[in-house]
């Protein structure tokens, strides 16, 4: 799934290119980074992205030579999540009736592949014996609250556990109560299943969704996304129209590190840091400055006196805010001019 408004991320993100299509910690883009991991897990044949019309020309610029541009597909319409896994659903099963997949965001930090890899095998094999809908998890090392959690039962098999709830984003003293526990892991919107067991609980809970899985044509789909996709209900996250009203989930908890990059306070983590203790990436200088995040595109950032700040330096914008504002970026966006978004 490769969507996103561009707006947390800003000035570096716009509507074109949100954070999945930026180059944060490498010379290749999140979206590039997500699709090779899967190299050798699966063909290459068998991966596809899906993005929406704004960004379709940008993703395919950045997937040129990993991917065919034909796995490559624009979404008409905003339909949120519950519309994509439908759609990524339709797209295996006009394949392999039989077939499963796997349903993972583009825009993760995931550095051991290898451990990735594994897991991902593991999760596909099983989703082609079990009705369950899987999911991975990620065991939580703060008590965040700005992630949804998972309420984990009693084994099943494989590594996998059984899901007793989902629960939304938490305030702070539940979430250290779920975190001390050790029954709850972060919900990581990564998803397993067989297009059969999907189809089931759509015909349940979403009947127009599982509609569409089953009008969904074997051939060129586009003049059928155009015509059926945008009209698609419920506009909610699969999370809420499916994973939590299933019968059966089951997660396996996540052996590689993860981090889901959610805002530029995220950075420092990934980033080397001057004797100040600022997190820079590009021509960065710094005299009696500390704790800041300073990002430069091209033109010479200088920190003189400052700190707790993010300076971020494109080529038509420059960013500064407090690290305890990133939150607030996105309120920038009716006041921008246009051509900034």
């Amino acid at each position: 799934m490769a969507g996103g408004s561009g707006e947390r991320f800003w000035p570096m993100s716009r509507a074109r290119t949100p954070k999945h299509l930026l180059k944060l910690f490498s010379d290749r883009t999140l979206v590039e980074e997500t699709v090779r991991r899967l190299d050798g897990v699966v063909p290459m044949a068998n991966v596809f992205v899906l993005t929406n019309t704004a960004q379709l020309e940008t993703t395919r610029a950045a997937l040129k030579g990993v991917i065919a541009e034909a796995n490559i597909i624009a979404e008409p319409a905003k339909r949120d999540t519950a519309a994509a896994a439908a759609l990524a659903t339709a797209l295996v099963r006009a394949r392999d009736p039989q077939g499963v997949l796997a349903l993972l965001p583009a825009d993760a930090l995931i550095k051991d592949t290898a451990t990735l890899a594994r897991q991902v095998g593991v999760a596909l094999r099983r989703a082609a014996t079990t009705p369950a809908l899987l999911t991975f998890a990620i065991k939580p090392d703060h008590a965040a609250t700005g992630f949804g959690y998972l309420e984990m039962g009693e084994p099943t098999g494989d590594g996998f556990r059984q899901v007793k709830r989902f629960v939304e984003k938490p305030d702070a003293t539940t979430a250290t109560r779920y975190v001390e526990s050790g029954h709850y892991a972060w919900n990581a919107g990564m998803f397993f299943w067989s297009a059969a067991a999907f189809l089931v609980e759509a015909e349940k809970h979403t009947p127009m969704l599982a509609g569409f899985i089953l009008e969904f044509p074997s051939g060129d789909p586009t003049a059928f996304l155009a015509a059926k996709f945008p009209t698609l209900e419920p506009k909610v996250s699969v999370d809420y129209a499916i994973m939590e009203k299933a019968a059966s989930v089951e997660t396996m908890v996540a052996e590689f590190d993860w981090d889901d990059v959610g805002l530029w306070t995220a950075l420092p983590k990934h980033l080397p840091k001057d004797a100040g203790d600022n997190a820079v990436r590009g021509p960065v200088v710094a005299v009696n400055a500390h704790n800041n995040i300073a990002v430069s595109n091209g033109r010479v950032v200088a920190l003189v006196g400052v700190s707790d700040l993010v300076v971020v330096e494109t080529a038509d914008a420059i960013l500064v805010c407090h690290r305890d504002s990133v939150g607030d970026i996105k309120k920038l966006m009716p006041l921008l001019p246009k051509e900034l978004l």
